[in-house]
């Protein structure tokens, strides 16, 4: 007979299941890569060979998931060059190994990519799924696909051309933008993104809308044809409503959001990625100048942050996600963001551990088996010491973060020096 896995017991535990509900004092069982109990003690009693630790209050959530990241970046816009071409492919997937690492250690166990050159992040996703490098769940995204001319492609002087691609694919006229969504998905891409707009950190205007709807139509249209889907970047009222009538499956940014916009994204359950940690240090650091914000960044990030609140009220399904690895914006610090959104914006800090979790894993496209502490899902699991619904800012503390699970393997583990011997009687509460 075979003897059954040995057993994870987190005892006397706060879980912050991920759907707004809280459980104190519960116990969560991890059997291999599954969650198999959560509630008052352990079916079946304890077992001889069963790791159990005493939490005593402390927090058991589900793994975060970054839904905009850019592994490859790296102090983006701080020195002139091709978008994409700023330092060769090798040191752009170096880059890549290592941030995806930060991501998992900082507890994010999910990550859906909003854009990446040369097919890199189909590469890491591979080599993260042999285990060949240490990484979260990840959806590899495409090229940034727009058209001629737009703010992407405004990254370098036309006697610049080096005859290659970098970050961005050109594209005119519907057709092309079939081709150009194809060719993403022959490399691996597996989300399509697309400048919609300029704005919100590009050299273009956020009121210009950069693709006529055929084009992005079509652009969609090829994608879903494919088993793809697509995200905008899009920083205007107009293109965002255009955007939803036409089908698209992720929202960026969307500066501009009003109650108009926000009933189109819940009519259609559209997630929206408002990404407003980028902005605002970028307003900090440089003040209220262009790099496509226009001078008015101070006003539309202002305008973002009464808008939200009202949307998140209302259910539309946010996301977490920003643009990581630009300037003044470096990768690591991916706790900053949930910090920002409960502090300066004023979200309660359950709502926005929703939003990391089971929004977030729906939007990974693993809502039934991620998201919530719930028996039979992965156990993608964090072990807080503290309770990031009463202080946000402990998920920023590397040290708090006890343990970080993958499909219950430790990423990281600091549990044992809260296990303390038990006999299998149960001694210790369970």
């Amino acid at each position: 007979m075979v003897s059954p896995a040995p057993r994870l017991v987190l005892d006397g535990a706060r879980v912050v299941v991920g759907d707004g509900t809280v459980l104190e004092r519960a116990t969560v069982v991890v059997e291999g890569d599954r969650i198999t109990s959560v509630g008052d003690g352990v079916p079946g009693g304890i077992r001889d060979d069963d790791r159990i630790v005493p939490l005593d209050g402390r927090t058991v959530m589900p793994g975060m998931v970054n839904c905009h990241f850019h592994a490859t970046y790296h102090n983006l816009g701080a020195t002139p060059a091709p978008f994409g071409l700023e330092e060769p492919v090798a040191m752009q997937s170096v880059r890549a190994v290592v941030n995806l690492e930060k991501l998992v250690r900082a507890g994010f166990t999910g990550a859906v990519s909003a854009g990446a050159p040369f097919a890199i992040d189909a590469s890491m996703k591979a080599a993260i799924e042999r285990r060949l490098i240490v990484g979260p769940r990840l959806v590899p995204c495409s090229r940034d696909i727009s058209s001629t001319g737009h703010a992407g492609d405004r990254s370098f002087p036309n006697h610049w051309d080096v005859g290659a691609l970098g970050a961005i694919r050109r594209s005119d006229g519907a057709d092309e933008f079939r081709r150009s969504v194809r060719l993403e998905i022959k490399e691996g891409a597996e989300m399509i993104k697309v400048f919609v707009t300029g704005g919100h950190g590009t050299v273009g205007p956020r009121e210009q809308t950069e693709v006529t709807r055929d084009e992005l139509g079509a652009a969609i249209e090829a994608a879903h044809l494919r088993g793809a889907r697509v995200r905008g970047h899009i920083a205007n009222k107009d293109a965002l409503l255009m955007a939803i009538d036409l089908g698209i499956d992720i929202v960026d940014h969307g500066d501009g959001l009003d109650a108009e916009c926000i009933d189109r994204l819940l009519a259609t359950d559209t997630p929206l990625v408002p990404s407003m940690l980028f902005p605002a240090r970028f307003l900090d650091s440089m003040g209220d100048v262009s790099l496509g914000f226009t001078d008015g960044l101070r006003h539309d990030l202002e305008a973002m942050a009464a808008v939200l609140p009202e949307a998140n009220r209302a259910g539309v399904r946010l996301v977490l996600g920003d643009d990581f690895g630009a300037v003044n914006l470096p990768h690591g610090p991916y706790a900053d963001e949930l910090a920002y959104y409960v502090d300066d914006v004023g979200i309660p800090a359950l709502d926005v551990l929703t939003w990391a979790t089971r929004n977030g894993a729906e939007v990974l496209g693993r809502g039934d088996d991620l998201g919530t502490v719930t028996v039979g899902k992965l156990a993608d699991l964090l072990v807080v010491d503290g309770d990031p619904v009463a202080d946000i800012g402990v998920l920023r503390d590397a040290d708090a973060l006890l343990a970080v699970l993958l499909g219950g393997r430790p990423v990281t583990d600091r549990l044992d020096r809260l296990t303390t011997a038990v006999d299998a009687s149960g001694a210790a509460g369970v």
